[in-house]
């Protein structure tokens, strides 16, 4: 396995391809990671159109879920959406948010940071911004957001505790996030974990549904809940890229299943330091 920063920089040199690409070449891959199938459709995406705040100079295709529409995003809010790319969440979250809220985006792949910035820009909108920086060492003050999202960018990171962590200390008291994102339920094939473009692909990066669960709440958060969840089938077209012909049925027809959750909970208030009774008062 490669180590954090060889992976970091994989995705970067990937996802800056995928920048330049449209929608239709992202929608016929993997996560945009390559034409690996020759399905035209994205295995992993739902479909934003509907939504309010939709811009389709940025949508890139690359989602596993819709987060902000279970985001509980209020007028006002601040929000910061973690791994923004070209800015589909971040636009759509400021729909919610209103011009009086405020919305950050965070990338760490400086051409994808360039088109929100142009999206953006063309939209006029003041109170949207684009930083680029890592996830889990986020280039933003503490306590300063309402609500957080993102949509299928952890599993691409390797250090999810640190993600965790930041966004844990970039959340106000009673602050919150909803996050779609993909996780593995028993063991994928070795051929699957190892290989790279997979890794980019937003698969092999993804680790068990429990673990993640876990990361939740042993980093503090509480009120944690699976908003939606839903299988993701991946094409023989690209199992057979892996898996030989008896691999391929064994996986079918195993207990292994990858899926798309998208994950709420909450950063609790702090309990008053001096309670009537408590003495202390």
């Amino acid at each position: 396995m490669k180590n954090e920063q060889a992976l970091k920089e994989l995705v970067k040199e990937k996802y800056a391809i995928i920048a330049d690409q449209s929608l239709e070449q992202n929608q016929s891959s993997c996560c945009g990671a390559g034409g690996c199938s020759t399905e035209v459709y994205n295995i992993m995406s739902d479909d934003y159109t509907q939504m309010k705040g939709y811009n389709a100079d940025a949508d890139l295709g690359l989602g596993c879920g819709l987060p902000t529409q279970y985001a509980k995003i209020k007028e006002g809010n601040t929000v910061v959406d973690l791994g923004s790319g070209a800015g589909n969440d971040c636009f759509v979250a400021r729909a919610a948010t209103g011009a009086t809220g405020k919305v950050i985006g965070i990338d760490f792949t400086p051409a994808m940071i360039a088109k929100a910035r142009t999206n953006a820009a063309k939209l006029g909108f003041e109170n949207v911004q684009f930083r680029e920086g890592d996830i889990d060492d986020m280039p933003l003050a503490s306590e300063i957001a309402d609500v957080i999202v993102s949509n299928c960018v952890l599993n691409l990171v390797p250090n999810k505790d640190g993600v965790f962590k930041e966004i844990f200390r970039v959340l106000k008291q009673g602050g919150h996030f909803s996050i779609s994102d993909v996780v593995l339920v028993g063991q994928l094939p070795d051929a699957l974990r190892k290989d790279a473009e997979m890794y980019a692909g937003c698969v092999s990066g993804a680790i068990q549904k429990e673990v993640y669960l876990e990361l939740i709440n042993s980093n503090g958060f509480t009120n944690i809940q699976i908003q939606k969840e839903k299988a993701i089938i991946i094409p023989d077209d690209i199992l057979n890229n892996y898996l030989n012909p008896t691999e391929i049925a064994a996986f079918k027809n195993g207990q292994t299943g990858i899926f798309s959750i998208t994950v709420y909970a909450e950063k609790p208030l702090k309990e008053a330091c001096c309670k009537p009774g408590s003495g202390c008062c």
